[in-house]
């Protein structure tokens, strides 16, 4: 790994006094160039102190939310990689030197650290495990097949991905949005299965299964409305043109046998649902051309900035 290179390891955090002077120092110990920042997120006990006690760079977010202190992560901090982590110590830090060499070693822009291969149960339950894998197939469906894990939290990034992130999400549905991202722009990227525990005892999780699970479902919705929008109105204009059909199917057929339109409401309805049907296909074409505009901006940004292996070529 050459030295030159300024590595930067981000543990958004909320609530994690148990489990964050470990991380930091865990993290120390596999990244000792490294420099780590904790951000708060409005903690209630005394997770700042036991960070900055542990020697890490302590900032903090107000708006509460993962993906708000994400979003602020990515704006302050300078670095040419990215190792985001959680503060409560279900990741293994040992892992990182690898994932950071894989990164620069094949010139990525994202390496995803997953979790689906954990032996402890209490660290990744099976709703979780069912929940992760209904949600990342969604992804994988929509957008492309590149990840099983698209919702670990463990993940190096090159500074050309963090700096072109638009990061518009709050909650834990960040890590679709990261996803998401680097599937839009054709960004490359690997995965590399790393050990996953269970918390301290003592230490709460702040996911909340079914609200964030919803949450993480809609995320999903919403890009793909952004990201696929032909596709996103074509399911809509099918779904009501084929309510059209089956409404005034019956009314023509009445009408070139008798000549008369009785049930005139329903021929009305159907007509309306069809002119909706066609106004949803056009909204398609419409934003398909601003999307692909869009993602040329998006692209041009990414690539206006450096890539992750230095100049002199492999590490």
């Amino acid at each position: 790994m050459n030295n030159a290179m300024k590595i930067a390891v981000l543990i958004p955090c909320y609530n994690e006094e148990k489990a964050i002077a470990r991380v930091v120092a865990r993290f120390r110990a596999a990244l000792p160039d490294a420099d780590i920042y904790v951000y708060d997120n409005n903690s209630t006990d005394r997770t700042v102190d036991e960070a900055r006690a542990a020697g890490a760079f302590v900032g903090s977010e107000p708006l509460q939310g993962k993906g708000n202190v994400v979003r602020r992560m990515f704006a302050d901090i300078e670095a040419d990689v990215y190792v985001m982590t959680d503060g409560d110590e279900t990741y293994d830090a040992a892992s990182a030197p690898l994932m950071v060499e894989r990164l620069v070693a094949d010139n990525l822009d994202m390496v995803v650290g997953t979790r689906l291969h954990s032996d402890v149960a209490e660290a990744f339950r099976a709703g979780h495990h069912f929940g992760n894998r209904l949600l990342s197939g969604a992804v994988r469906y929509i957008f492309g097949d590149r990840f099983q894990d698209m919702l670990s939290g463990y993940r190096v990034f090159s500074r050309r991905f963090v700096k072109s992130f638009p990061a518009i999400s709050s909650g834990f549905e960040t890590e679709t949005e990261l996803a998401v991202h680097a599937l839009a722009l054709r960004m490359p990227v690997a995965e590399i299965p790393t050990p996953y525990g269970a918390r301290p005892q003592g230490s709460v999780s702040k996911l909340r299964t079914y609200r964030d699970g919803w949450r993480i479902l809609w995320m999903i919705a919403t890009l793909f409305r952004e990201e696929r929008p032909l596709t996103f109105f074509s399911i809509i204009f099918a779904v009501l043109a084929l309510a059209s059909i089956v409404l005034g199917t019956p009314v023509i057929l009445t009408f070139m046998e008798s000549g008369l339109v009785p049930r005139l409401p329903t021929a009305l309805l159907s007509t309306g649902i069809m002119l909706a049907a066609f106004l949803s296909l056009a909204s398609g074409f419409i934003l398909d051309n601003v999307t692909r505009g869009r993602r040329e901006i998006k692209r041009m940004m990414y690539l206006a900035l450096p890539g992750p292996r230095p100049s002199g070529g492999r590490s």
